[in-house]
């Protein structure tokens, strides 16, 4: 008779324990990814359990400008370094705003030769994703090595920047010497969420901008209540002539009704199913990972 009990609860337990896999983020996720015509990249961290999922996290993925972050973040060093001051003034001349590339700066300044100030130039890289605006913060920084250096010297291996804006947009290929890991992107966000990487003012200035990020409404975002807090970075790509979209990507925090927050990350690469498909994959790890801290 004991012997039958224990066998039992045995049983009862491995049930239980199988059920709580089979309900956990990680296969959600990966069974609705299952029949996506793309390879996805998914990095997730509660910062209060330190309960980690990671999908195909290993593969190298092309930021595009989600490595706006990454370069905000050097930027924002030099200004803590007292090299620079959110308070410069920064000409744009005419020359800096490039035709032919995303630049709400040059939508607004046509003709060029106008100053902004440094906070400024951010807010319209990070929050806009403007590339005349990106690429005179490299410039300002001593370009891209630079911020590679300053992202490896934190820790971070898995990254690679190598070239500018203007120079992913020569040809299809530069796109992919801009790369990283979703464990790469997680490890940045969660040194950059611990307040590791800036001093308190700076890092304030950043999280704000990028809770004010005004691209990517439909990714992350999407399918959470509004209001919802999401200090955010996108990224995408061109198509080539095959409708090959490289990168459709975003990666953030999430702030939970509770106070909690969330890191998430979700790369799209190689993909074959279109930028509202693209966005609608993100959208719904967005609200698969809302979804289950709320009710874990």
């Amino acid at each position: 008779m004991k012997n039958t009990f224990l066998f039992l609860l045995f049983l009862h337990l491995t049930i239980l324990q199988c059920t709580a896999q089979d309900n956990s983020l990680k296969t959600q996720i990966t069974d609705y990814l299952a029949d996506k015509d793309a390879l996805v990249g998914v990095a997730i961290y509660d910062f209060e359990s330190g309960e980690t999922v990671l999908i195909n996290e290993k593969e190298h993925y092309p930021m595009q400008s989600v490595y706006k972050f990454h370069l905000a973040l050097s930027v924002l060093n030099q200004v803590d370094e007292q090299r620079l001051s959110l308070e410069d003034d920064i000409l744009m001349t005419s020359d800096d705003l490039r035709p032919h590339t995303w630049s709400p700066i040059r939508d607004k300044y046509p003709e060029g030769n106008v100053t902004l100030s440094l906070a400024e130039v951010i807010d319209y890289t990070v929050a806009l994703s403007d590339n005349n605006g990106c690429d005179k913060l490299f410039e300002l920084v001593g370009g891209p090595a630079i911020t590679h250096q300053f992202i490896k010297g934190l820790g971070v291996e898995e990254i690679s920047i190598k070239t500018t804006e203007h120079e992913m947009h020569q040809d299809w290929e530069t796109q992919f010497t801009n790369w990283t890991t979703p464990t790469g992107m997680l490890e940045l966000l969660k040194k950059f969420y611990h307040q590791e990487i800036l001093l308190e003012d700076t890092h304030n200035f950043l999280w704000e901008t990028m809770l004010g990020s005004q691209t990517g409404k439909n990714k992350l975002k999407a399918k959470l209540p509004a209001n919802t807090k999401v200090a955010h970075k996108t990224g995408m790509s061109a198509r080539n002539e095959e409708g090959l979209i490289a990168a459709d990507n975003d990666a953030g925090i999430i702030e939970l009704p509770n106070g909690n927050h969330v890191a998430v990350v979700v790369f799209v690469t190689d993909s074959k199913v279109g930028y509202e498909n693209d966005a609608e994959i993100i959208s719904e790890i967005g609200k698969m990972t809302w979804d289950y801290f709320l009710e874990n």
